[in-house]
């Protein structure tokens, strides 16, 4: 079935891993269209100075310190989200961390730490909201998948193991709420690679300072599909372009996409400065810097459109004319005068 969703300002929308990245670009998106928002991360101090601009700005935020892959930490989310506004009308499991080198180097602790944050995060996440839903009268579960759902690279194994386990989970449990016949919308979301700090706060096994390969979206395109995908049930949606050809071509091409990824995929992962010497990082824990930043320092070209994502967001008919209308152009083109072959 398909369920109707709220309009955002009537929305309670909880945002995990609120204070950096999507998640703070989604957080403050959300609260300036009127949502009351429950913003979650591991860092109190950091919540309770996002919480302090949005109130400023005549919103209203809930901050719930908590790991999300910790089961208990997620049911306390829950708890006191009810507790303050009775339901929960938008789940989004965003929180996620990564590691970056080559998998024989990487600590097996790291490696478990990833998946506990990424996967059994959504997971968590994605239970306790069914539970609130399936009582108070339905929602949307958006779930943040990658490009990597879909084809991996080198250098981040784990983090695209646990965005390919975050698609498999969201897939059967959209099933098994279809079944139920709930009034639950579950949507995953695939960005390409995105101007966050991403990179910053991974934890780095290789000789230079992690980077993020071209093209870089701007955080909030993804935001903006998140809540869209709060307001109108969408299956998945892609984040700029890229990630779309490469999971196509992937799925196409696997072997050719493998001799790409190899020529490219290890320069572009790796900036040209070396590894800072005692590095932090927040996979284990907060960034003790505990700034909230949505994109990072350092994306020199940062991409603040995608084409292709807007046109995924429109409604069905007005993506049938388009498609439309560009299958007529390339038809005309092909066949102008000089365009056809002898």
């Amino acid at each position: 079935m398909s369920p109707a969703l709220k309009k955002l300002e009537e929305q309670v929308i909880v945002v995990t891993g609120a204070t950096s990245g999507i998640g703070l670009a989604t957080a403050r998106k959300a609260a300036q269209a009127g949502a009351r928002v429950v913003l979650v991360a591991r860092d109190a101090d950091a919540l309770d100075t996002l919480a302090h601009e949005m109130r400023q700005r005549g919103a209203e935020a809930l901050t719930v310190a908590a790991d999300v892959g910790d089961p208990a930490d997620v049911a306390r989310i829950a708890r006191e989200a009810v507790q303050r506004y009775g339901r929960v009308d938008t789940w989004i499991n965003n929180a996620g961390a990564s590691v970056y080198g080559n998998s024989e180097q990487v600590a097996l602790a790291d490696m478990q730490r990833v998946m506990q944050t990424n996967l059994w995060g959504c997971v968590n996440g994605s239970l306790e909201a069914v539970k609130l839903m399936k009582a108070h009268g339905g929602g949307a579960i958006i779930n943040l998948g990658s490009e990597v759902s879909d084809r991996a690279i080198p250098l981040q194994g784990t983090y695209a193991a646990s965005k390919h386990a975050i698609k498999a989970f969201t897939e059967s449990l959209r099933m098994e709420l279809d079944k139920d016949k709930a009034s639950i919308s579950v949507t995953l979301i695939k960005p390409s690679a995105i101007a966050t700090p991403f990179a910053e706060h991974a934890k780095n096994y290789m000789d230079q300072e992690p980077a993020l390969p071209p093209p870089n979206y701007a955080p909030e395109l993804v935001a903006d599909a998140i809540l869209h995908a709060a307001v109108k049930p969408e299956r998945e949606l892609f984040v700029g372009g890229h990630a779309k050809a490469a999971s196509v071509l992937g799925g196409l091409m696997p072997r050719a996409m493998d001799r790409f990824m190899r020529s490219t995929m290890f320069d572009q992962q790796q900036s040209d400065k070396p590894s800072r010497a005692g590095r932090s990082d927040a996979l284990h824990a907060p960034d003790s810097r505990r700034e909230l930043r949505a994109r990072n320092r350092s994306a020199a070209r940062v991409s603040e459109r995608s084409p292709y994502t807007t046109l995924e967001m429109q409604s069905a008919p007005v993506k049938t004319a388009l498609l439309g209308g560009v299958l007529l152009a390339v038809w005309a083109l092909a066949g102008r005068p000089g365009m056809r072959k002898a």
